[in-house]
């Protein structure tokens, strides 16, 4: 063949810094590589390269530390970040998260933290009357201070008169641009409709200036619908009215609830995924499935991949490739459709399965001989 006639290398090329970490993370983390992989080399519009990053419990037992000195010069080199997830019996949950998970969000000021959820076709909701189409959100969850901003501390240990303060922490700042975030993402979306959840009722400083902020903002935006609910309404809601949900904002704790609820609603917390955005992208962004380690089924065969499978299309879409995020989630959902689904869905597939199920449907729908 002369150089003439040779294929064109891929437009761009992708570095990807993989954390597969903990349980069944290393199991949906290898699925959505092979996934990705066959999707790069089917298209040809792109190329993806890996960096594997062993910072995992076993890592933290054997060395002390999750992340070893210099680990994060290293990760900001890479475009973005795949994680899996994070938590081992054996070790307090407190510091696994904020040693791994939170070293990163924070350092990275990943401060946005971006959930969408829907049924799938080929999946069925719990809510007797929901069908496809009637529960399609994106939570926006505020990801770097509010409850989780890791202020407090424990005084008089062992004493009846022991202390434990967890301070939520809320600065004009950091409320300013996830609400700015926020709007711009439901002004994206086809009803353009925003509610702000709050429980200002009861929090009546962090919570009012969240309020206080979120009504400035939403002046800069007036093709914005907007709704306020406290949050334990709010739970109500996305029960009994999911339709009447499009985009959600709401701070650190509580969207990490809410999307739980979301996931569940959908069908399987197996399908969810999770962006956590530096929106100004001076460093890499970091996405994982909300499933978190799972021990109990780790080594099973039987963990979802799908909730990595949707991630990977919303690192894709990130990333600039927005034309085969779309086609590797209308893929996956195919493969919903044809019943290759684990159990928590109602199936017998085992994650190979649906991993090989998804790599197929890429070839048959996309191939050279398409």
């Amino acid at each position: 063949m002369s150089p003439s006639a040779a294929a064109a290398p891929p437009a761009k090329s992708y570095s990807i810094a993989s954390i597969p970490a903990d349980g069944i993370g290393t199991e949906v983390v290898e699925a959505a590589i092979t996934v990705l992989k066959t999707l790069s080399e089917t298209l040809g519009t792109f190329a993806i390269d890996f960096t594997h990053f062993d910072w995992s419990s076993e890592t933290y037992k054997k060395t002390g530390k999750y992340i070893p000195d210099g680990g994060l010069d290293e990760l900001k080199k890479h475009d973005a970040i795949l994680f899996g997830a994070v938590g081992a019996p054996d070790v307090p949950d407190h510091i696994s998260l904020w040693s791994l998970r939170l070293a990163i969000c924070q350092t990275f000021q990943q401060y946005a933290n971006v959930r969408p959820t829907k049924v799938f076709r080929g999946t069925q909701s719990p809510l007797r009357n929901c069908k496809a189409g009637d529960l399609d959100w994106v939570i926006v969850r505020e990801n770097s201070e509010g409850e989780y901003a890791g202020q407090g501390g424990r005084s008089h240990r062992g004493q009846p008169w022991e202390t434990a303060t967890e301070v939520a922490m809320f600065t004009r700042h950091g409320v300013e641009r996830i609400m700015r975030f926020a709007f711009e993402t439901a002004r994206s979306r086809p009803l353009k409709l925003l509610t702000i959840v709050t429980k200002s009722n009861a929090q009546r400083n962090g919570m009012v200036l969240w309020d206080e902020v979120a009504a400035e903002v939403a002046k800069e935006f007036p093709d914005v619908t907007t709704d306020k609910m406290l949050v334990d309404a709010m739970t109500c809601r996305m029960v009994l009215k999911p339709e009447s949900i499009d985009t959600i904002v709401a701070t650190n704790l509580q969207a990490d609830i809410l999307s739980d609820l979301a996931a569940a609603l959908a069908g399987s917390i197996g399908i969810a995924p999770t962006s956590n955005l530096d929106p100004t992208r001076k460093n890499p962004s970091m996405f994982e499935p909300i499933h978190g380690s799972a021990f109990d089924i780790t080594g099973k065969g039987i963990a979802n991949p799908v909730a990595t499978f949707w991630t990977s299309a919303e690192m894709l879409a990130w990333l600039g490739e927005h034309d085969a995020s779309e086609k590797l989630l209308d893929v996956v959902e195919r493969v919903c459709e044809k019943g290759i689904v684990t159990a928590d869905l109602g199936g017998t597939a085992k994650t190979v399965d649906v991993t090989n199920a998804v790599c197929e449907e890429i070839r048959s729908l996309y191939g050279e001989s398409k």
